[in-house]
């Protein structure tokens, strides 16, 4: 806007100078001459507009070039900034993902986790509902008996449930829990063990209460003592011992510790219980004794595999002793072979005496025949 203005105040400053120019000419000159001038000054006037004209045009496209240059510019950083802030956005999506995958991961595992927690919860739920049945307890402490049985014994050295006869007392059958099978010889185990009246003691703060359960609990397991010395039948080939297996570590404590009944009499119940030929054993003692009846069970096997090698040696002496007539008998032969041989040789040396006598022939053409001495038989 500014050039235009510029441009149209130059003409009307150029047409006022022709117009006094003109006027001054005129004066001077006549009609002729005016219009030469007044042509010339035109042209004048058309040439230096077309400079100007130019000049301005020339100046617009510079400001337009300019004015492209920095809007492509400001386009071209625009677009680079808008690329780059695209770029950081889609980076961030992808960390957001990635978390939330994570995440979803996690709480996943989180809720397996719950899940296993929740099963373990209804497993000790379960466990403790059999717990609270004797029966189902002592199916328990069964089969952690015979567990423990097998992790140590060969199969063959122990039977569960095992028939020992008939109780001459009540007339009812002797079932043992297990049975240990040393040689001819059997040891029984019993896995009973009252499990509510200990409860009730442990948890038990009145003092006069406790005694009472104290009294309670200890003819509950002089009676389990009793029950088990019951399979002690030697008649039936056991021997003069039986274990009470007690499957809990903590009631065995107590009980070796003498912590239970103790105050009540003055023999506990670990006397009783040996009076009775009744050991009383929790799973870790009981495994010391397994490995001992482990041990004498090897011993027996080597005591076997001895009595085996020493049953061979003496069937080797006999076969040594045919062997030594048989070989007795070779050597008398091959003595009367050697006697025949020895015979036989003297009658050819004969025979071939007579020959060269025959013939005239010197002594030398007489055949020698070694003789062979008889072998001596020790």
């Amino acid at each position: 806007m500014e050039n235009i203005l510029l441009v149209v105040t130059l003409v009307v400053l150029i047409a006022s100078v022709a117009f006094y120019y003109f006027r001054e000419v005129s004066k001077k000159t006549d009609g002729g001459e005016l219009a030469k001038e007044l042509g010339s000054a035109l042209e004048n006037l058309r040439a230096e507009m077309q400079r100007l004209n130019s000049e301005q045009r020339q100046e617009v496209h510079a400001k337009l070039d300019r004015t492209n240059d920095q809007l492509y510019r400001g386009i071209s950083d625009s677009q680079k900034s808008a690329a780059a802030q695209f770029e950081q956005m889609m980076k961030n999506m992808q960390e957001a993902s990635k978390t939330m995958q994570d995440v979803t991961g996690k709480l996943a595992t989180l809720d397996a986790t719950n899940k296993q927690v929740l099963d373990f919860s209804g497993q000790l739920q379960n466990l403790q509902n059999i717990l609270k049945n004797p029966k189902q307890r002592g199916v328990l402490g069964e089969y952690w008996l015979e567990t423990l049985l097998g992790n140590v014994l060969p199969k063959d050295a122990y039977k569960v449930q095992y028939h020992l006869g008939v109780n001459e007392a009540t007339g009812k059958e002797l079932i043992a829990d297990a049975v240990i099978l040393v040689r001819d010889q059997i040891i029984p185990i019993d896995a009973k063990f009252s499990l509510e009246n200990y409860n009730r003691l442990m948890e038990e703060q009145d003092p006069a209460r406790k005694v009472q359960l104290e009294k309670d609990l200890k003819s509950d397991i002089q009676t389990r003592i009793d029950e088990t010395s019951k399979y002690i039948q030697q008649q039936n080939g056991t021997m003069n011992f039986a274990f009470m297996f007690i499957p809990a570590e903590g009631v065995y404590y107590n009980l070796m510790n003498a912590e239970i009944g103790s105050g009540i009499n003055s023999r506990n119940l670990l006397e009783y219980a040996f009076s009775k030929h009744v050991m009383i054993v929790s799973p870790t003692s009981f495994f010391a004794y397994l490995q001992t009846v482990l041990l004498g069970l090897r011993e027996l096997q080597l005591e076997k595999s001895t009595q085996d090698i020493l049953k061979r040696v003496a069937d080797l002496g006999k076969h040594f002793r045919a062997f030594a007539e048989f070989h007795s008998k070779v050597g008398n032969n091959l003595t009367t072979v050697i006697n025949q041989y020895n015979l036989s040789s003297n009658e050819l040396k004969k025979m071939s005496k007579d020959v060269v006598k025959i013939t005239d022939g010197s002594s030398d053409d007489v055949l020698e025949m070694a003789t062979i001495e008889r072998p001596v038989i020790e």
